[in-house]
């Protein structure tokens, strides 16, 4: 059995990493994927970074185990198989559930051919004495998968997807899923990709789509993540939602993405086709920029963000992005080393052709909130918060088969009130993810 408490590597939190752009307090000397200038609330607050003692550190995280989840009772491949790219947490799932320190249920997202949603109970997890996964309990099936955005969203070249649960805003009649869904190609796209769904999968009615600001689709179309209302009233007022997402490639930015965007102030949605106010909190430059590099320490075009999540507990707080790092030599090609070059002749096809590393490793990046309301108010560039501590996650995990596997977590889902994280890892259990989880302790 392997070690079952991550060592954090730790980065020095006084000192941003140096980027060779130029200084500046304007929000618009330096434009985003898409050309559009950043927006912010300068003037709102000032920021100063947090004390250490006010931030959630990865020695704070207590690993609780794991839990599996059901197969797919028609055997059609509308399951959870080949899924695990969305979760969010839903405070008021499972009310009939044991009173067991797990309350609330889970929504994600299922095979990524159709993108689907599943509500799920929480077991409780277990830790065990090897990697079985006949010992792990097996979460309730609370609502099947079925299509929550009802033909809103048409076929996707390999399908982004997020899903956060907020509690109702002012004028909604009660909360809300929403979503976010993009594809994997698409560069320069700006396409309506956000929307929201009732909590009934039989009966989602969804509203939408609504474009992000004029971003790029490559840095917004995929996880969603509650802001706390508490901070957005400070920086970012009547936005609760954040949104982002991480384009293999630098095709998006140089490191994860988040957009703190407003999703609507009255029962009224808006109007599909809609564009809704952005302020960025975070934002890389991507390998389109003219003056550069502005990227997260230590980035890798072979990097993968997939999840994220807004922690907080007993006045602390932390943003955390979840996903597969890069550690090793960098390249776009085959996965044997074979280097795709710009121009003929061509090596033969490799059907594994992408970027590359010679090793990857699952990983938590921490953020100081801080340093994302420094950009909200104008502060600071999009570029400057660089993460403050790292949490390598491979040591819990059960499928992790080779130096130079990809796609070691998916979605992540966070509960507030409890301080519990869930995080997938995807294809652990045959083709279907496992649920890990975390305790914040106090």
């Amino acid at each position: 059995m392997k070690t079952l408490f991550p060592i954090a590597i730790l980065i020095a939190m006084s000192t941003m990493v140096a980027c060779n752009l130029p200084a500046g307090d304007g929000a618009s000397e330096v434009t985003g994927s898409g050309g559009t200038d950043f927006q912010t609330t300068q003037g709102l607050q000032p920021v100063e970074p947090s004390d250490p003692g006010a931030l959630i550190w990865p020695q704070d995280l207590v690993y609780q185990g794991a839990f599996r989840l059901p197969d797919d009772p028609n055997g059609e491949g509308l399951g959870w198989e080949w899924g695990g790219g969305a979760l969010t947490y839903y405070p008021e799932g499972d009310p009939e559930g044991a009173d067991d320190g797990f309350p609330g249920s889970l929504f994600g997202s299922g095979h990524d051919w159709y993108t689907h949603v599943s509500e799920v109970g929480i077991p409780i997890p277990v830790i065990p004495g090897s990697q079985d996964l006949e010992v792990l309990p097996i979460a309730p099936t609370l609502q099947g998968f079925a299509s929550i955005t009802a033909g809103l969203v048409g076929p996707l070249e390999i399908p982004r997807v997020g899903l956060e649960y907020l509690p109702h805003l002012e004028g909604q009649g009660g909360g809300r899923l929403y979503f976010a869904f993009a594809q994997h190609m698409g560069e320069t796209e700006t396409l309506p990709s956000h929307g929201w769904a009732g909590l009934d999968l039989s009966n989602p009615q969804p509203a939408g789509l609504w474009r992000v600001g004029e971003y790029w689709n490559y840095v917004t179309g995929d996880y969603l993540f509650a802001i706390p209302p508490e901070w957005a009233d400070l920086y970012t007022p009547g936005m609760y939602l954040a949104t982002g997402r991480f384009r293999d490639g630098g095709q998006g930015g140089m490191g994860p993405s988040a957009f703190a965007i407003r999703v609507g102030d009255a029962g009224d949605p808006p109007a599909p086709g809609s564009t809704l106010a952005a302020i960025p909190l975070l934002q890389y430059a991507s390998v389109y920029a003219e003056t550069g590099p502005a990227a997260m320490i230590n980035y890798s075009h072979a990097d993968e963000w997939n999840g994220a999540a807004w922690l907080t507990s007993g006045g602390r707080a932390a943003v955390i992005f979840a996903g597969t790092k890069a550690t090793g030599e960098t390249w776009y090609g085959c996965m044997d080393g074979t280097v795709w070059p710009d121009d003929p002749p061509y090596p033969p096809e490799c059907p594994e052709r992408g970027w590359w590393s010679t090793q990857f490793e699952g990983q938590i990046l921490f953020y100081d909130p801080a340093a994302l309301a420094a950009v909200a108010t104008g502060r600071d560039q999009p570029w400057e918060p660089q993460p403050y501590a790292i949490m390598p996650v491979d040591q819990i995990l059960y499928n992790v088969t080779s130096p130079q596997q990809k796609s070691h977590v998916g979605g992540i889902a966070f509960d507030r009130s409890r301080g519990l994280i869930y995080l997938l890892e995807l294809f652990a259990d045959g083709d279907k993810p496992l649920v890990h989880v975390w305790a914040i302790q106090p």
